[in-house]
């Protein structure tokens, strides 16, 4: 009882672009040999913004503090961008399209009531890991906004969320994970610089160590005339 009085409360985005969502599952309908990888895809393909991440964490390791830097507030950027979403999420409180509208074709298994709809999760994920790759990698940020799209898509596709869902992900993920990293990259960039003289200095750079101008100096003092 206390579940359908929730999603009676709850905001219906059908009739925002309904129609789109119906047009989207209707061709997952007519491509069922597609069901599955996109099933898997919209769940597992999380893991692959999180291998961009890494790769860009190894290749900054040759690029000095200030990559790394940006390289470290990718994932912290990205889970803000997730709280932030997670926060709209309840703010709004729109019923997922399983509720909307349980007669069009669904691929994914409907959540519980409590699990809103807009915005989407797994595309904020997908947008802020773009937006947090922007400032450190150009080629890895272009790859992550392909794979985004075919995050965003699949939502629809699996008929976890509507367009809008999708895209208002986007438009709150993509500016937030921008002015966390810029914001790290411009705070944190001396402490990383310290910490690369430490023991995490394998984790954080490649330059070899510098030799002090004092062990220089004794080393001459040593040498034979």
């Amino acid at each position: 009882m206390a579940a359908a009085a929730t999603a009676q409360l709850a905001f219906d985005g059908s009739g925002i672009d309904g129609s789109l969502f119906t047009s989207v599952t209707d061709f997952a309908r007519d491509t069922k040999w597609l069901n599955t990888p996109m099933e898997v895809w919209t769940n597992l393909g999380l893991g692959v913004f999180a291998i961009l991440m890494i790769a860009g964490w190894w290749t900054a390791r040759r690029r000095g503090p200030q990559a790394m830097t940006v390289a470290l507030a990718s994932p912290v950027a990205v889970l803000i961008a997730f709280a932030a979403t997670e926060v709209v999420k309840k703010l709004v409180a729109e019923v997922r399209p399983c509720r909307s509208m349980p007669h069009a074709y669904l691929v994914d298994t409907c959540p519980a009531p409590s699990d809103y709809a807009f915005p989407s999760g797994h595309a904020t994920v997908a947008a802020a890991t773009v937006a947090a790759l922007f400032l450190l990698d150009r080629r890895l940020s272009a790859v992550a906004a392909v794979l985004a799209v075919l995050e965003g898509f699949s939502r629809v596709y699996v008929g976890a969320h509507y367009p809008h869902d999708v895209l208002g992900s986007a438009a709150l993920a993509l500016p937030v994970a921008f002015l966390v990293s810029s914001a790290l990259r411009r705070w944190a960039a001396p402490l990383v610089g310290s910490l690369s003289q430490g023991v995490l200095r394998p984790l954080l750079t490649t330059e070899p160590i510098a030799t002090t101008q004092p062990a220089r100096q004794a080393a001459s003092a040593g040498d034979p005339l």
